[in-house]
């Protein structure tokens, strides 16, 4: 009886200073679950709001798309009739990327496209040939793999909808520049669908194969004829190419904020799981302590 009795007293005294209770551990890891909980509950709102921001963007951006793609067909008839005779050995690439990220693999599609498009052994051109990016992201890319060939970059643009003003400025600069080259190509993202795109190449003929081709040497021009003619059939293709490529980029926006959300989602509900199991486990070590302390009495 008297043993009994001490039993029942050493089971009932508190720990001693220090010392941690039995479940600490177990409380410790429901304490940080929950804070984890809370947090991924934190980023699903987030993403659901950037995915309803990006909708709607989406749906202008694709307005604007359209009516920049006549701008686009105006330079496909021009081309047309001026065919280059002579194939160009040192193109300039201009890459057009954007300054955002939360896209997907958006900027990289056009960096991979990029890479390919000099090292292709079909159309050889020289290694050296130069690389005008717009775009943050694409740039970071790029200067890893083809740094020497960077001639030229431009931020800032297509923040909000890309106009034709920024198309211009663009190719403004790009005709001052000192930058020696035969032809242009635009690497782009081409909008497929609002789940899907694919990296796009378009050439756009320069002011020396527009004066050698034979359509043009059909008719007498002058030469600020032809070189006015060439600058602004470049900023028609830039443009066509800015708002096709933000249209791109928003829409891989949506579709990333999307998976984000649905990927919160699903680690909340095994979170949850887990919380409630841990706390289940914890309340039932506590009713056996219990159980154990009052069948020792």
């Amino acid at each position: 009886m008297l043993a009994r009795r001490s039993l029942a007293r050493i089971a009932t005294q508190s720990s001693p200073l220090g010392a941690a209770p039995k479940n600490a551990r177990n409380m410790a890891t429901l304490r940080e679950i929950e804070l984890r909980l809370k947090s991924v509950k934190n980023i699903e709102k987030i993403t659901k709001s950037m995915k309803m921001i990006a909708s709607t963007k989406l749906a202008k951006a694709q307005r604007a798309m359209q009516s920049g793609k006549q701008y686009g067909l105006a330079n496909s008839e021009i081309f047309q009739h001026a065919p280059s005779e002579n194939p160009a050995k040192r193109k300039l690439f201009i890459v057009v990327s954007s300054d955002k990220g939360l896209c997907g693999g958006i900027h990289s599609s056009v960096s991979k496209a990029t890479r390919r498009a000099i090292a292709s052994t079909e159309k050889p051109i020289d290694a050296d040939s130069p690389i005008m990016v717009i775009g943050d992201k694409s740039k970071m890319q790029l200067s890893r793999v083809l740094g020497k060939n960077l001639a030229m970059s431009f931020n800032q643009i297509g923040r909000d909808i890309p106009t034709f003003a920024d198309a211009a400025g663009v190719a403004d600069l790009i005709v001052k520049s000192d930058v020696k080259y035969d032809g242009i190509s635009i690497v782009y993202n081409k909008f497929i669908s609002a789940v899907s795109y694919e990296p796009d190449v378009v050439e756009v003929v320069g002011e020396n194969a527009l004066k050698e081709s034979a359509g043009f040497r059909a008719y007498e021009m002058e030469d600020d004829v032809t070189k006015d003619l060439a600058e602004f059939s470049l900023a028609n293709a830039i443009y066509a190419a800015l708002v096709e490529a933000h249209a791109c980029e928003q829409s891989a926006r949506r579709n990333a904020m999307d998976n984000a959300s649905k990927n919160a989602k699903d680690m909340i509900d095994r979170l949850t799981m887990q919380y409630n199991r841990g706390r289940q486990a914890a309340i039932t070590n506590e009713l056996v302590d219990i159980i154990t302390g009052a069948s020792a009495l």
